[in-house]
């Protein structure tokens, strides 16, 4: 049995769609996306609709041991060929000794899912850990990147048929961040805005059906400011003063700083000559993806980058009120978009 570093969502998904079930799936992590696709997608495709009523189970941790879990995937199907049995909240079952010894040695007819969200099994348990790999699959589903966001944004349209330029893509991204639950619900309010004869995502359909402002957005602003548009900046800024649901400092300064800490990184890459070489070495799905940094590089040297870095966390801990009785997150916005551009 493959361990879980070797198990990936598209594996799996491959091995769903082609029927190759094992009989146990354990899905753990704090991406919960991952977890409740592979576990939806069990739960409607492995059983026709008629079996479903007496084969397919779904239990909660909080109120059944692993014991009681253990007996229910012992059941023998009833007209079918396999049993499916989901527990959600697997994080929070009692009692886990039934488990083990139940994963040593596994019915063959039940599909035993296992969603233990918001964390994953106690390393220190090696035993439990081994037993769940010798029964099926153990699968990680770990969060997302800030610079995978673009790929994941891209195929999941390119999947469904959609195309989408950069500026789109990173518009999404920027603003709606790596809660894919969300981030998915949003791309499929954009698909479904779109006509039948042209499947294009634009900046303009992202404004209208995400909610990014017509005027001005974090994107823009990221944009004025890799650029050193001076007057581009303070405009954005005195527009997000006035019109604090267009923009604030909450939501842009984790983007700042996600920026100037790979641009950091570009600095000391083996070779940042090139377009594609600073993309392999931020591990960028696209090379267009390091198209700011080669900018960047032009118009911030290293030294102001780092000290750029440290005046950033210096306005965060302001904005949560550190060391700070009294100044606006209006005029911390000021403050830092000063510093950056002179």
């Amino acid at each position: 049995m493959a361990e879980a570093k070797n198990v990936t969502f598209d594996s799996i998904m491959r091995d769903l769609e082609a029927r190759k079930f094992v009989p146990v799936y354990y899905l753990m992590g704090d991406e919960s996306y991952y977890i409740d696709q592979i576990s939806d997608y069990i739960a409607a495709h492995v059983l026709q609709p008629e079996e479903r009523d007496f084969n397919q189970t779904i239990l909660f941790g909080s109120d059944v041991t692993g014991s009681q879990i253990a007996d229910y995937a012992r059941r023998y199907p009833m007209m079918s060929e396999y049993q499916v049995l989901i527990v959600k909240e697997a994080q929070n079952i009692k009692q886990t000794e039934a488990l083990e010894k139940y994963f040593k040695a596994p019915m063959p007819s039940t599909i035993l899912v296992m969603c233990h969200k918001n964390g994953k099994v106690d390393g220190r348990k090696k035993e439990y850990v081994k037993a769940i790999q010798s029964a099926g699959i153990l699968f990680e589903s770990q969060k997302l990147k800030e610079k995978e966001l673009p790929g994941f944004i891209e195929n999941y349209l390119k999947a469904r048929q959609v195309s989408i330029d950069a500026k789109s893509t990173q518009m999404i991204a920027d603003n709606i961040g790596s809660d894919l639950s969300r981030l998915t619900g949003e791309l499929k309010k954009v698909i479904l805005s779109l006509p039948e004869d042209h499947k294009k995502v634009t900046p303009q359909i992202v404004e209208d059906q995400i909610g990014v402002s017509k005027e001005f957005n974090s994107y823009e602003l990221r944009d004025a400011i890799v650029n050193r548009n001076v007057y581009k900046a303070n405009l954005i800024i005195k527009y997000f003063d006035e019109n604090p649901k267009a923009g604030s400092i909450y939501s842009f300064l984790p983007m700042l700083f996600n920026y100037f800490q790979n641009l950091m990184i570009v600095y000391y890459a083996p070779n940042n000559k090139s377009q594609e070489a600073v993309a392999e070495w931020l591990e960028f799905s696209k090379p267009w993806l390091a198209k700011d940094y080669m900018t960047g590089m032009r118009n911030y040297a290293a030294m102001k980058v780092m000290q750029i870095i440290s005046k950033i966390r210096e306005i965060d801990a302001k904005s949560k009120g550190l060391d700070n009785p009294n100044t606006p997150p209006g005029e911390l916005m000021k403050e830092l978009i000063f510093y950056i551009l002179h």
